[in-house]
């Protein structure tokens, strides 16, 4: 029909004209729906919340599932946070965000659950074996620069000397946090909020102020020049000298254990004290601190009577403490070998911080530290304790008195620190007279093997560098022949090995982080290395931490501390943490000098990295190069690595 005008609609589908329409029609093209998530990947404890986000252009929101754990809703808006909630089991789970419109469409985030209660003592266990083995996030695929690095940084007013503790769900200020402690030579007490990031105190005790025990304008010890208020005045601790030794946590009670030292304010009287700290608000409990003078005494002649007497000021509290069956176990050593001073080892009831035991180890002949790289005593599983000791005359094996004294020996204690088993090694009397202490070497790794020819196989070694494998039952005495088996690893070791899935790992001084493995049929190692590291570590070496899944998924974490910065150091530089893979240390997995934002704080020595929860928390002095304590701007710091979100 002329003039008149006809519209058509054009169809379109898939974006393409229906034919018939015509060239020059304008279509709109469908929307095509997206969605993306918060975060990619996240480690939790059980029943840890995690807020998470969804972003998506669909108009109807999104539908969320999850493979584990619960969800506040089950639907959402784009840009509205739910809440979800880590199941009790542990392992690898899902969340996925799948848009309303379009099923096709979805993201997900892979949560990783771990059901570790806490890591309460030095390198974990009283076997003092360095596994966490219920760590799920942190494996060969995830540790990498692309998802792994530093998260944040918590700045504490010292060094960190002691290794971090950590809980998991501790209910503090009426909220269920993960929390990490960290002591420093400043003598305070931190407890920081272990997930947070930027870092979150959760509160801080100073123990040396009225609250806890000390008297008015008591401090920490300046550790070199002027004065030699410890030592003989070579800073080997630097700047300051309060909290020297890991803590050790009783989470049954929610208390921790950790020793002070601290003078007056002229420097003429010197304290030690143990303080029994409420976990949820730094107070003391028990009627704590208990005060450790020279009120401790024991039978011996060093000191020219009949007796001798604990010395706070020139006994320093290295080794990490032992809580083992309701006793807190306490060592000491010396400050730069500065006379007189001996290897103490004391228990104290946990309840009421009584003395309830007490070993001098070299009471006639002064030396002997207990000192172990800063390792703890070792306990097995018959609550027997063991120790090595340092240089001192030996004459355990003499047929007449004196001979209670136990230089260079590794020592096996009933409860009540009676030695019920002894091995001394045959060069003994070397290791006295040139300074290579058997017991430099961390503290005893125990086996709990209980196969019928032993029950406890004990692991240790010295500057001598020969590692040495003990029936701890049955030590033997004086002299080699009577060691389980012993082997010369080539360099000399100040550090406490670890051990998982049969394989023991230790990184000597001057050597690479080296790997033997342990056959159980035969209840012994086989002779060398199964795998060493390409890199190796100055002094002191480092002491290994493992995280593995069970017997899957093992890596193992050992921190560089070369660059510790006192006087005896080559330099003054970051901490580096470095990660294997446990099936063959060959393999770097990943190490904080590959990308500068991932640098720690500067070293200290003998610090050992602590694993939980996908994070490894790192002590170091800051930015502190050691120089007198707040001659910079960051004294000390806790360095906190793990799985990136994104």
């Amino acid at each position: 029909m002329r003039g008149v005008s006809i519209a058509v609609s054009c169809l379109v589908a898939a974006g393409q004209l229906i034919a018939g329409c015509g060239s020059g029609s304008k279509t709109t093209p469908p929307t095509v729906i997206s969605v993306s998530l918060s975060a990619k990947r996240a480690a939790l404890t059980v029943k840890q919340g995690f807020s998470i986000t969804a972003t998506t252009n669909d108009t109807a929101g999104v539908a969320w599932s999850a493979s584990g754990g619960g969800l506040s809703s089950v639907a959402s808006m784009s840009g509205t946070a739910i809440t979800y909630t880590a199941p009790n089991l542990a392992g690898s789970h899902t969340i996925a965000a799948t848009s309303v419109t379009n099923a096709s469409m979805s993201a997900s985030t892979t949560i990783y659950v771990t059901d570790l209660a806490g890591v309460t003592t030095y390198h974990n266990d009283l076997a003092r074996d360095g596994a966490n083995s219920q760590e799920y996030a942190l494996t060969a695929s995830t540790v990498t620069t692309a998802t792994f690095g530093k998260l944040f940084a918590c700045p504490v007013d010292g060094a960190v000397y002691a290794q971090p503790l950590w809980m998991a769900n501790l209910n503090v200020n009426g909220s269920a946090r993960n929390v990490v402690f960290v002591a420093t030579q400043h003598d305070s007490l931190y407890a920081f909020d272990a997930d947070s990031n930027p870092c979150q105190q959760l509160w801080k005790a100073s123990l040396t102020d009225a609250s806890h025990g000390a008297g008015v304008g008591e401090l920490s010890i300046p550790s070199s020049p002027p004065g030699n208020l410890v030592g003989q005045g070579y800073g080997d601790i630097a700047p300051e000298v309060g909290v020297t030794g890991t803590p050790v946590i009783d989470a049954a009670t929610g208390t921790l254990y950790v020793v002070s030292k601290s003078m007056n304010s002229a420097g003429t009287v010197f304290y030690q004290r143990l303080h029994a700290i409420d976990l949820a608000t730094g107070s003391e409990r028990f009627g704590g601190p208990a005060n450790i003078g020279p009120g401790i005494t024991y039978a011996g002649t060093g000191d020219g009577g009949t007796t001798v007497s604990f010395n706070p000021r020139q006994q320093n509290q290295r080794p990490g403490l032992a809580l083992v069956n309701g006793v807190v176990y306490v060592a000491w050593a010396s400050h730069e070998d500065n006379l007189p001073y001996y290897g103490w080892l004391v228990g104290f009831n946990a309840s009421s911080l009584a003395i309830v035991s007490v070993l001098n180890v070299s009471p006639n002949v002064q030396y002997g530290g207990i000192w172990m790289g800063g390792g703890a005593p070792s306990a097995d599983s018959g609550n027997h304790l063991y120790v090595i000791t340092g240089n001192a005359t030996f004459d355990a094996n003499s047929a007449t008195p004196p001979n209670n004294d136990y230089g260079d020996s590794f020592l096996q204690m009933t409860s009540g620190l009676t030695i019920s088993s002894y091995f001394t090694p045959s060069d003994e009397v070397s290791d006295a007279v040139n300074d290579t202490d058997f017991g430099s070497g961390g503290s005893a790794l125990v086996l709990n093997v209980n196969s019928g020819k032993v029950k406890h196989l004990v692991i240790g070694g010295g500057k001598d560098g020969t590692l040495y494998v003990l029936n701890g039952d049955s030590m033997g005495g004086m002299g080699d022949s009577h060691a389980w088996q012993f082997f010369n690893i080539g360099h000399s070791i100040f550090a406490t090995g670890a051990f998982w899935n049969n394989n023991f790992y230790i990184a000597p001084f001057r050597g690479g982080l080296t790997e033997f493995s342990f056959d159980p049929s035969k209840e012994m190692f086989n002779l060398g290395p199964t795998s060493v590291s390409s890199n190796t570590f100055g002094f002191p070496g480092a002491t290994p931490s493992v995280s593995a899944a069970g017997t899957s998924n093992g890596i193992v974490w050992a921190l560089d501390n070369t660059a510790f910065c006192t006087p005896q150091s080559p330099s003054c530089g970051p901490a580096v943490l470095h990660a294997y893979n446990a099936a063959a240390v060959t393999t770097e997995l990943w190490n904080s000098g590959m990308v500068p934002a991932d640098a720690a704080g500067n070293a200290v020595k003998f610090t050992v990295p602590t694993v939980a929860n996908g994070r490894v928390y790192v002590g170091t002095r800051g930015n502190n190069t050691g120089g007198a304590a707040g001659s910079t701007s960051v004294p000390g710091e806790l360095e906190v690595y793990g799985l990136r979100q994104n």
